[in-house]
């Protein structure tokens, strides 16, 4: 007993320092470009994005900030890029839920980046998929000129953002964009394709050529606030439909404009009255292992999770490697497929190695997830997965169709799908669990997640073999050292790349989360996807 006990102690201690560690990180973050930058904004009369959004939404309501980690250690040739320049929250405004998208001027005067382009693409995904309205605050330079090519001409970058304001108007989607800063060149339309656009006098300004080009091109002399700024756009060319004085008059505007907005069509998923797990939430700490190949009783993760820490299991005697059941979250109905890290026995009398996904465990999460479709209940998936099994047992037992079942159903899953990445998402195993391409509404990573192809150990064994054979068919042999030297170095740069920090910087993930924000996470999740209405599932072919 002391032993366990003394293992627990040792993860939760491991967990509060990544936790810690993590918010570290983020204090940092927040600053943007820097205390010096932020003072500048509050001399010219502007309040930094951070300030903006906390202004703007409703006060002591649950706020949910996507990409806080973009481009963290990124671009360090320029100075780096907190936050990708851009703030993107889910949050509520006169009580109604939108995303929020706020340029961060300290951060190279909110000039856009590869990364800032990603992430506002991103940002309004969330809003097309869950048909939620979203407000821009914008603040920007423009596109970051020395990375041009990466930002601006693709079918993923800069003019992607109109095309969907577009998109996002034609669908009813409500868009407000308030110009509390620069707003240039091609960046000027994503205000004025916007429903309503508003701008702040003295510091707002929009137009396609900012004084410096209007000169070079026609040889044109003008200031910023004849060319376009506040009342030039409001009173002359009509571009702006309000004319604010002040950064407070104008968030005060838009949560008016908010809260007269009408209401659409529901989905229609059920709700109960919300309670809190019967087991202590806390406790998560202590009972997820520090070290990724230890195992664990997941069940005891979901029961700290879910409502009243009831679940109801399905196929639970079968494909025991997935847990599969049906719980509530905050009150929301939904169904949980969960690898299970428990090394378990077959009724064969086989065993199976936890984390793991074998036939059965895939052919079990196919039907469970079907099921869900049927009955319109959102899906949560949770991952601890090290991929599916292989070797001549498992490819003479059809695992190739069984998994292709799995991540076929996936694919077509028409309800509302949620991924947290607990700890490992190796491989075609983050495929089957939903991993970023598989579009999940949102997906969010625990400070112990890990997603690669493979697991370190494994990666590192197999680039150093391809390494050893390479320099043997060009005369060289490797010395056991050398081998000890490189396999470490190989293991350090790929577990490098495995760290929940490298997914989230690059968006492979929404956020980085404390375990006990997992059921906020997922409850303000399923109130978005309230908004938009379920198309009918069709499973495609799945074979049998």
């Amino acid at each position: 007993m002391a032993r366990i006990d003394i293992e627990k102690s040792k993860n939760e201690d491991h967990m509060k320092l990544l936790i810690s560690r993590m918010n570290h990180r983020l204090e940092k973050i927040y600053k943007g470009g820097g205390e010096r930058r932020i003072q500048k904004q509050h001399k010219q009369g502007k309040m930094t994005a951070r300030e903006r959004i906390e202004y703007l939404i409703d006060k002591d309501s649950p706020v949910l900030e996507a990409g806080a980690f973009a481009g963290y250690e990124m671009y360090k040739e320029y100075g780096g890029c907190p936050a990708g320049g851009v703030v993107v929250v889910i949050g509520y405004v006169s009580g109604r839920q939108c995303v929020i998208v706020a340029n961060d001027a300290t951060v190279k005067a909110g000039a856009w980046f590869p990364i800032t382009g990603k992430k506002n693409l991103r940002a309004q995904e969330i809003a097309m998929e869950n048909r939620l309205p979203i407000i821009y605050l914008v603040d920007s330079a423009g596109v970051f000129l020395p990375m041009q090519d990466e930002i601006f001409p693709d079918k993923e970058h800069f003019g992607r953002i109109f095309r969907n304001n577009a998109r996002m108007s034609s669908l009813g989607i409500p868009q407000i964009a308030a110009i509390m800063g620069s707003c240039v060149a091609g960046g000027a339309y994503l205000p004025i394709m916007s429903d309503e656009a508003l701008i702040v006098e003295g510091t707002g300004s929009i137009f396609l050529a900012g004084p410096y080009l209007v000169k070079a091109a026609i040889g044109e002399n003008v200031d910023k606030e004849t060319l376009g700024g506040a009342t030039t756009q409001s009173e002359i060319s009509g571009v702006t439909d309000y004319k604010m004085p002040d950064d407070q008059t104008c968030l005060d505007t838009i949560r008016d404009l908010m809260g007269k907005m009408g209401h659409f069509p529901k989905a229609g998923f059920d709700r109960a009255e919300p309670a809190p797990p019967k087991e202590d939430p806390n406790e998560i700490y202590s009972l997820f292992p520090f070290e990724g190949n230890k195992t664990y009783k997941t069940t005891e993760i979901l029961k700290r999770l879910v409502d009243d820490s009831k679940l109801t299991y399905y196929k639970n005697g079968y494909g025991k490697t997935i847990i599969c059941a049906y719980a509530r979250i905050d009150g929301w109905s939904v169904g949980i497929v969960a690898n299970n890290r428990e090394v378990v026995k077959t009724a064969k009398g086989e065993m199976q190695f936890g984390g793991v996904i074998y036939s059965d465990s895939a052919d079990k999460a196919t039907r469970f997830i079907m099921n869900c479709n049927q009955k319109k209940i959102p899906l949560v998936f949770l991952h601890d997965v090290t991929g599916f099994m292989v070797g001549t047992r498992s490819e003479h037992g059809g695992i190739i169709k069984d998994g292709a079942k799995m991540v076929n159903a996936v694919a077509n899953s028409t309800v509302p799908k949620f991924s947290i990445v607990m700890g490992n998402s190796y491989g075609a195993g983050n495929y089957a669990m939903c991993g970023k391409a598989y579009d999940p509404r949102l997906i969010v990573a625990w400070p112990t997640a890990k997603i690669a192809v493979m697991g370190g150990d494994q990666a590192a064994k197999v680039l150093l073999q391809i390494q050893a054979s390479t320099m043997k068919a060009q005369g060289k042999e490797l010395g056991e050292k050398e081998k000890e030297e490189l396999l470490k170095e190989i293991r350090g740069r790929y577990e490098d790349q495995t760290t929940p920090y490298y997914a989230a910087a690059r968006l492979w993930v929404d956020a980085i989360i404390d375990p006990l924000e997992t059921r906020q996470v997922i409850s303000m999740g399923i109130e978005a996807a309230n908004n938009a209405e379920v198309e009918r599932f069709n499973p495609g072919v799945i074979q049998t």
